[in-house]
């Protein structure tokens, strides 16, 4: 797992908080920010998931070149 991956789903988390705060307070501004969090979060961590599949390619291929 890389720093993208944890960074994404921690704001993904943060960003699930912050709009059920919103919506118990009636605060639609908190509930967006929390939704738009959200998605940055989720996009980090798909950059950092495709980050580590290529990562994990080369390192295949390298093994395969070494065969």
């Amino acid at each position: 797992m890389n720093k993208d991956q944890v960074k994404g789903r921690v704001e993904d988390v943060k960003g699930k908080v912050k709009e059920a705060a919103g919506k118990v307070v009636g605060n639609d501004r908190l509930r967006g920010e929390g939704i738009a969090d959200q998605v940055a979060g989720k996009s980090q961590a798909t950059y950092g998931d495709a980050k580590e599949k290529v990562r994990d390619a080369a390192k295949d291929l390298a093994n395969r070149k070494d065969d």
